[in-house]
């Protein structure tokens, strides 16, 4: 092929690639009119009851006695934002009968920030779909929640209705570079449609930080290439008190972002895909991992992790084969396995098709016994994620 050739192949797929985008924006600005932002639903009172964790009685007699925020009733049954929904917990944790009971889960003064990365290997675990629905899941239960999209293919930013490449979004790489024009993370940060979370995103300029360390360490700024893994861990101290939780969605591969993410992370979300060959790349993951975090340690790098978790997706219980991976690795690791799967489901891969989450698509959409096992599921991973962040706050 002449360079003539190859100049007219570059040209069309740049082009190509010009035309998806444009596409994609037109879907979403007819998904999200007049602006192309995301909304949010509202929600029913049986879903406000699980996600604050009362009983509907307790809700309608609040309702009855004109306490808390007031909502709006269609047809008999009441509807809550999830602005209503926080309101409703302030007023639950204001009016309280027992200091054991945390209506308004924030971290107190003295409990540490806690950032959990969510990993794998192997695309295809359900990783960035299991970071959205936790932090979202978060929000939801009254946590302030910081999601940072680290993977330059910027498919959490997607998700939560950024362009990045038409709504000239800054990502991470601002608030970590080595040169003068370094930003605070503060001014990368932007509003999601959900109350309480905010996200920092990506964009393709993520990846110049896999060429930059290596510069920095080898260059005149070789101390800061050194302490390239403290770097996460200084940008989140400009807005510690600001979040209880930060969920990072890392690339699919053991580079420096990676590397960046993890010693900054106080707990590892690590998704698995319960078949063979998945099963196969975790453990060349595992054993990478563990030989980089022991090199760093050992040259007097603080290791943040309190803990790390393995939490199966897209898990069909009816298949043997997946079911036998999942006993497989039940029998060895039984104390980091989550108790809850999260089930392979139509709803939510749907929901993902429409750049949501189920968190965000209405339970009419789907047949409710399928959107019912998908929300059950999701719920009580979530749920028992919760659960460890909050024993590392030292709550019961």
């Amino acid at each position: 092929m002449n360079d003539q050739a190859a100049n007219r192949f570059d040209f069309e797929i740049a082009e190509q690639g010009t035309k998806i985008s444009n596409a994609l924006n037109m879907l979403r600005m007819q998904q999200y009119p007049p602006d192309a932002r995301k909304g949010l639903r509202k929600f029913q009172i049986a879903e406000v009851a699980d996600l604050i964790g009362v009983t509907q009685s307790h809700l309608r007699q609040l309702h009855t006695e004109g306490k808390g925020p007031e909502v709006e009733t269609i047809a008999g049954r009441r509807y809550y934002t999830a602005s209503q929904m926080l309101e409703l917990r302030d007023y639950l944790e204001a009016n309280k009968k027992s200091d054991k009971r945390f209506y308004v889960p924030r971290r107190k003064e003295g409990e540490p920030l806690q950032v959990i990365s969510v990993v794998n290997f192997k695309g295809g675990s359900g990783k960035t779909t299991t970071a959205a629905h936790l932090a979202q899941y978060l929000a939801l239960t009254g946590h302030r929640v910081l999601a940072i999209d680290l993977d330059p293919q910027a498919s959490l930013t997607s998700m939560f209705g950024i362009q990045p490449e038409l709504d000239e979004t800054a990502s991470l790489y601002e608030a970590l570079r080595f040169d003068d024009e370094r930003k605070p993370i503060a001014e990368i940060i932007q509003k999601t449609n959900v109350p309480n979370l905010n996200i920092v995103p990506a964009n393709l300029v993520l990846q110049e930080y896999e060429y930059d360390v290596p510069l920095a360490i080898s260059g005149k700024k070789g101390q800061q290439g050194r302490l390239f893994h403290m770097r996460i861990v200084n940008a989140l101290k400009e807005v510690d008190s600001d979040y209880d939780v930060v969920i990072i969605d890392c690339p699919p591969q053991l580079g420096y972002l990676t590397i960046t993410a993890l010693m900054a992370s106080t707990g590892i979300l690590i998704t698995i895909h319960p078949q063979m060959l998945d099963i196969m790349s975790m453990s060349q993951f595992l054993t990478m991992l563990g030989g980089i975090l022991t090199s760093i340690a050992e040259v007097g790098a603080e290791i943040r992790v309190k803990w790390f978790r393995y939490l199966i997706t897209r898990f069909e219980p009816t298949d043997i084969p997946q079911a036998q991976m999942v006993g497989f690795m039940q029998s060895m690791f039984a104390q980091n396995m989550l108790n809850c799967h999260v089930l392979k489901s139509t709803a939510i891969s749907d929901a993902s098709i429409r750049k949501q989450t189920l968190y965000e698509v209405d339970r009419t959409d789907f047949v409710r016994a399928t959107y019912d096992r998908a929300m059950e599921s999701l719920n009580a991973s979530n749920a028992e994620i919760a659960d460890i962040i909050h024993s590392s706050w030292g709550r019961r």
